[in-house]
């Protein structure tokens, strides 16, 4: 059944945990029709999709979808235009994290990590502009890194994709500014998530020690944050917004 526009919608990619479920609940909650996506944590996406279910006045749909692949986000924008019509804010959250050595790294893991962080970006944000652009109105929000912007040692691709990330959001919210369209990132530093779960606890206290809070940020300081871009004032475009606890 198609949903009425009485609803803003918003698609929050990787969606079925950490960041993306956290941003995923903050717009529910303040009744906004949520599309969540993931491409293999399926049963995750259904438990969110059950949180929301259970707030008052919400509603979401669920779309499965690897948005590394130029196909499938196709595939999935014609599905989400028939069920859901037009999106009005894009967040562009998937993302996968390598630690390794530069010099082990293998074609298929650079691709694949430069394909799953940067180019959903851009598969995403242009399968969704057309409408955007029609209406001359629209947010696209990316969750980024620190690292794209001073780099991590033994990151390197995930550091040069969120580093894609930012020019691209720099670049775009140019080109979008006369069309009403802002364009913005979160550079996150140290959340509290599954990514980070494979620390040890040495190495997460050495982490905790660096940083001027103290403390790792929370899934829900960036929904937050997300949510307060997506309402932020149209001239705010072209800007990567460190969380970070004061770390860099």
């Amino acid at each position: 059944m198609h949903i009425t526009n009485q609803k803003p919608v918003v698609l929050v990619t990787g969606s079925s945990r950490g960041i993306g479920r956290a941003i995923a609940l903050q717009f529910a909650k303040n009744h906004y029709h949520v599309i969540l996506n993931c491409s293999t944590s399926l049963e995750q996406l259904e438990n969110v999709k059950k949180e929301i279910l259970a707030l008052p006045d919400s509603s979401c749909t669920c779309c499965r979808c690897d948005v590394s692949d130029s196909s499938q986000v196709t595939a999935m924008f014609e599905e989400i235009s028939t069920t859901c019509g037009q999106i009005d804010v894009l967040i562009n959250n998937a993302g996968i994290s390598h630690i390794g050595l530069f010099t082990d790294m293998t074609d298929d893991l650079w691709d694949r990590m430069i394909q799953t962080n940067l180019s959903s970006v851009f598969y995403c944000s242009r399968a969704t502009l057309p409408s955007m652009i029609s209406r001359k109105k629209g947010k696209i929000i990316n969750i980024s890194s620190m690292w794209g912007t001073v780099g991590a040692s033994c990151e390197a691709a995930y550091s040069a994709a969120k580093s894609g990330i930012h020019g691209l959001t720099r670049a775009l919210a140019k080109e979008l500014a006369p069309s009403n369209i802002q364009v913005n990132t979160i550079a996150c530093g140290a959340i509290d998530t599954a990514m980070n779960a494979q620390l040890s606890p040495e190495e997460r206290l050495a982490l905790e020690e660096d940083i001027p809070a103290c403390r790792f940020g929370t899934p829900e300081e960036v929904a937050s944050l997300a949510w307060d871009l997506a309402h932020a004032p149209a001239y705010m475009t072209g800007q990567i917004i460190g969380i970070d606890g004061g770390y860099i």
